[in-house]
């Protein structure tokens, strides 16, 4: 940080917390009228109420300063007497201070809480790793706290000259096998699906909290399919199918199996997967949108040729602008976004800050990330924080000072492959303004003159 500029702008801001969970159902309803209506403002009576009681305990944590920090020359209890004592809970809580930062489910966005969606506190969290209780959510027909002694995995293949043999494997056999532990993000192919309809959800958790990042552990796929003798001339394609009661199923391509990338995971982040997560088994597919990571996996199926299955036919399918429908669109492309400052934040002094965000890619690491503070005229290229590894979450951070003006501050991504996150004219221009799915336009966040960090979009 600077600490040579004369105006004293290299002194630290304060920054209050964007606020959480104040949309109902009928805020919902005015977000979207709002947006039909070509009008991208806030919900502005329970925004403005759910920033206050936010502001507030950043306002008593001030102190008198010219009476001396009570907080520093009384001593507190803690500092005094005995704490609590060892596994009061044998199983650890965060501190109830951060009970606010939960995952979050918008209200509205589906008709059923069984097929719907939470979204990770984004703003809330550091590094590149999402814990696993504030891991994003998306589910189909509810969640299921399998027992695992019950649960089996069989591969099989459409037909019998496919493979040597059909095999069933319990979840014993499966962690006996030699595993692997890798690092990598998963995002819903909705991510940002609401941007498409220039609908502005106000914080970056509804707007880009279908995302997170977690340490997996289990067996290489190959390794499955090479114990059942599959004929990898022959058979090109995989379908996985999970056990819940949509049935879900995705066709993966066996390139994907053959590099060993894919792999089927019972362990998330040094532990076995939450109920919410596929407990006991899900599949892993590195740089591929969530609905292929299968949940509650229970049977691979070997195939020449892709599977049209429902959820690829019907559904994750993108419209383009010719009227044509998008299939197996699976890859996540280079994607970026600041989570800090973001909707909902306000920023109560000019000087210095640290802008902070996330940038990810489907296709391999990320390799550079620039951000504008003057929506686009002028980009600085951002410290990517280590590790980057592939197909994972990347934090990066860059020095700015606010100068209380008016700011547009945006993240454009690039990764290893060349491919440059695109602006949203440049993602119409291909893909139209009908999509749903894999919405990877650069995110602006406006900093107004009194703090106050809004969702806009420019053209």
């Amino acid at each position: 940080m600077s600490t040579d500029d004369k105006s004293g702008a290299a002194t630290p801001g304060r920054l209050i917390k964007a606020p959480e969970n104040f949309l109902d159902r009928d805020g919902i309803r005015q977000v979207f009228a709002e947006a039909k209506a070509g009008r991208r403002g806030f919900i502005r009576s329970a925004f403005a109420a759910a920033g206050a009681a936010a502001a507030a305990p950043l306002a008593l944590a001030q102190g008198p300063v010219g009476e001396g920090d009570p907080n520093i020359l009384q001593l507190p209890e803690h500092s005094k007497g005995l704490g609590q004592p060892v596994v009061t809970d044998g199983y650890g809580k965060p501190s109830k201070y951060e009970a606010n930062v939960q995952r979050r489910q918008s209200p509205g966005l589906t008709q059923t809480a069984q097929a719907s969606v939470s979204f990770a506190p984004l703003q809330s969290l550091f590094g590149i790793v999402t814990p696993s209780g504030l891991h994003f959510e998306r589910h189909h027909q509810g969640w299921w706290d399998i027992d695992p002694s019950k649960h089996r995995l069989m591969i099989n293949g459409s037909e019998p000259a496919l493979l040597k043999k059909s095999m069933v494997f319990t979840m014993d056999e499966l962690m006996r096998l030699p595993s692997v532990s890798r690092f990598h993000f998963i995002e819903c192919g909705a991510n940002t699906g609401m941007e498409w309809g220039n609908v502005a959800v106000p914080t970056v958790q509804y707007s880009h909290g279908m995302l997170s990042c977690s340490e997996f552990t289990g067996v290489p796929l190959r390794v499955l399919l090479d114990l059942a003798g599959v004929d990898y001339k022959k058979a090109r394609y995989v379908l996985a199918e999970g056990a819940d009661g949509s049935s879900m199923t995705r066709t993966i391509p066996m390139e994907l199996v053959e590099s060993g990338e894919v792999f089927v995971a019972y362990g998330q982040n040094g532990e076995m997967l939450r109920p919410e997560q596929g407990y006991p088994l899900r599949l892993v597919v590195p740089g591929v949108q969530g609905v292929s990571w299968v949940k509650y996996l229970r049977r691979i199926e070997v195939g020449d040729k892709p599977y049209a299955a429902k959820d690829e036919a019907v559904h994750y399918i993108d419209l383009m602008p010719s009227g044509q429908h998008r299939q197996y669109s699976s890859t996540q492309e280079c994607k970026s976004v600041v989570t800090t400052p973001s909707g909902g934040q306000v920023l109560l002094d000019k000087g210095f800050y640290n802008i902070s965000g996330l940038a990810w890619s489907g296709r391999g690491k990320v390799k550079r990330v620039d951000v504008s503070v003057d929506g686009g005229r002028n980009w600085r290229t951002a410290r990517l924080e280590g590790p980057v590894m592939s197909k994972c979450l990347t934090r990066f951070n860059i020095d700015w000072v606010w100068d209380g003006k008016p700011a547009l501050i945006q993240s454009r991504a690039m990764d290893e492959t060349g491919y440059v996150q695109p602006n949203y004219r440049q993602l119409r221009e291909v893909r139209g303004t009908r999509s749903i799915y894999h919405n990877n336009a650069i995110q602006t966040w406006l900093v107004q003159e009194d703090g106050e960090v809004k969702n806009v979009q420019l053209s």
